[in-house]
């Protein structure tokens, strides 16, 4: 999300409008063909020199939603109350530090970090605000940075290089061999989106750049980038002017013309306010869907259900790219933590409570084909469990859904909020392996328990709805103090590509009491059974 200084004008959205041939949500939606701004090829990464500290110290704060459909206050119906057993045994990796307050050089200079990062074949990349490094997997050792953002876009002009806003992603596209990396540009408009593409699996070598305009009044808040086989999909949370929520846009990114560095445009369609935050679909796995498969679109709908949307972009017949919904998938009853998703989650020794980021689903949403067919999502959000107002205990709601026909429908198979104790548990993410093994991160915190990062995964014998084997990753040991309440904004659990096995999880923590002192932390592991 958006630090405070924001530039605004009242000039008309750039680029060709072609109707769509889907239905997206009430009224007649069209779909947006824009041309990149520019593109280039930048030289080798690993020629930088890493970020020097800097002194100012910027904060973030939400722009909130007006979600009027989230619901009464209903019982959890999908409650964990206790730890499950027997344990799913795990067997653990590395555990080292990410880009954070003294390590490697750095010192934060925004909150919050919405931290994120991907495995690839070779290393380890994490992306925090506003800078990024690049580790080998095999020992965690640092092989470049901590880079400020936009040098990635050194020497391309223009504001993707003048800017470095944040709200990153980094992805590894597995099918291609190639790292994908964005953060926006909206200090000045046009507001942008900044995207690079390696030209191998070495996210220290050269990459292919773009930059993608949304004009002077689309404010494109918290990108969330996915890779599927016929795009890069992204989606934004749309405010006006940078002020009132516009509703969320989803955007398919050129990708065979970004792998291969060529002149890229992107088709969009901008859904109505009603609409709550997307989450685009992002492939595990070697086992593509069938060519013929849209790109999903999930999103919280009433406490009693998930909206499923289906974006199916047509490069050639831009005019037959369709986007469908929303279909609703039923889910057990929940109620949005901290009164719609606010700040309540409770801190060792202090009054200052964090936020709980509630009102929308967490990244990743993470899609998988098995060797029978059967085609799985698996996502997560933040429920309340118990209490009221400020004194609340919040909960990792989880969910897989599931498909027997690629994707012509969609169903619950399993779901469930896990809350063995009255710790905070939110701000999660969630990945399957290829042995339909599920983990899910997240943070944790209460009144005697400083912001930690932890993790509880499920074998596929497993009781359905339950997670084991809760283990501490990185244990905190201060409270974020001073009024600074965002944590977050997201975090990343991601599958290592070469054995289909390991799970990398990062996310932040506090080392000590402070303001602007956040630390991340980068874990791997596997559940046992997964040859």
């Amino acid at each position: 999300m958006r630090k405070i200084a924001r530039a605004t004008l009242a000039v008309a959205l750039l680029g060709s409008l072609v109707p769509a041939s889907g239905v997206a949500a009430a009224g007649s939606p069209v779909v947006e063909v824009t041309p990149e701004v520019r593109h280039d090829t930048s030289p080798p990464l690993r020629g930088m020199q890493p970020a020097s500290p800097t002194a100012h110290q910027l904060t973030e704060h939400p722009i909130r939603l007006t979600r009027s459909f989230a619901g009464p206050d209903l019982p959890d119906g999908a409650l964990q109350s206790s730890p499950a057993g027997p344990a799913a045994p795990t067997t653990p990796g590395l555990g080292f530090a990410g880009v954070g307050n003294g390590d490697y050089g750095f010192a934060p200079d925004a909150a919050p970090p919405d931290t994120n990062g991907a495995v690839g074949a070779t290393q380890y990349v994490q992306w925090v605000n506003e800078s990024f490094a690049v580790f080998d997997k095999s020992t965690g050792a640092k092989v470049l940075g901590p880079l400020k953002g936009n040098s990635l876009w050194a020497g391309f002009g223009g504001d993707c290089q003048a800017n470095n806003d944040g709200d990153p992603i980094v992805q590894y596209d597995k099918a291609a061999g190639r790292w994908v990396m964005t953060q926006f540009s909206v200090s000045t408009t046009p507001y942008l989106e900044c995207v690079a593409v390696s030209q191998t699996s070495d996210a220290t070598g050269a990459w292919n750049r773009y930059a993608f305009s949304y004009g002077t009044t689309q404010f494109n808040d918290y990108p969330k980038l996915s890779v599927w086989p016929d795009a890069y999909y992204v989606t934004y949370n749309i405010f006006t002017n940078a002020q009132s929520y516009a509703g969320p846009k989803a955007c398919a990114l050129d990708r065979a013309a970004m792998i291969a560095g060529t002149a890229a445009t992107q088709q969009c369609v901008q859904l109505g306010s009603s609409v709550g935050p997307l989450l685009p679909s992002d492939l595990d796995g070697s086992t593509a869907p069938a060519a013929s498969e849209p790109n999903y679109l999930l999103t919280m709908g009433t406490n009693t259900s998930l909206n499923l949307y289906k974006f199916k972009v047509n490069w050639a017949t831009p005019a037959s790219t369709t986007l469908t919904g929303p279909t609703a998938i039923t889910v057990p009853s929940y109620t949005l933590p901290c009164n719609g998703g606010g700040t309540c989650i409770t801190q060792p020794s202090t009054s200052q409570r964090l936020d709980s980021l509630g009102d929308r689903l967490m990244y990743r949403l993470a899609f998988r084909k098995t060797a029978d067919g059967v085609e799985h999502m698996v996502v997560n959000h933040s429920v309340k469990v118990s209490g009221n107002n400020r004194n609340q205990v919040v909960g990792v709601r989880w969910y897989e859904l599931r498909s027997p026909d690629n994707g012509a429908t969609w169903s619950r198979y399993q779901s469930g909020t896990y809350s063995p104790d009255s710790t905070n548990r939110w701000m999660g993410s969630v990945a399957m392996d290829k042995n339909g093994s599920i983990a899910v991160g997240y943070s944790a915190s209460s009144g005697s328990v400083f912001p930690s990062v932890r993790y509880a995964v499920r074998a596929p014998a497993d009781a359905l709805g339950t997670l084991t084997s809760e283990t501490i990753a990185k244990a905190g040991g201060g409270s974020q103090l001073a009024n600074l309440s965002r944590w977050g904004d997201y975090s990343a659990m991601t599958v290592d590509p070469v054995n289909d096995c390991t799970f990398w999880f990062t996310t932040e923590y506090q080392k000590a009491n402070g303001t602007f002192n956040w630390s991340t932390w980068i874990t791997s592991f596997k559940v046992n059974g997964c040859q």
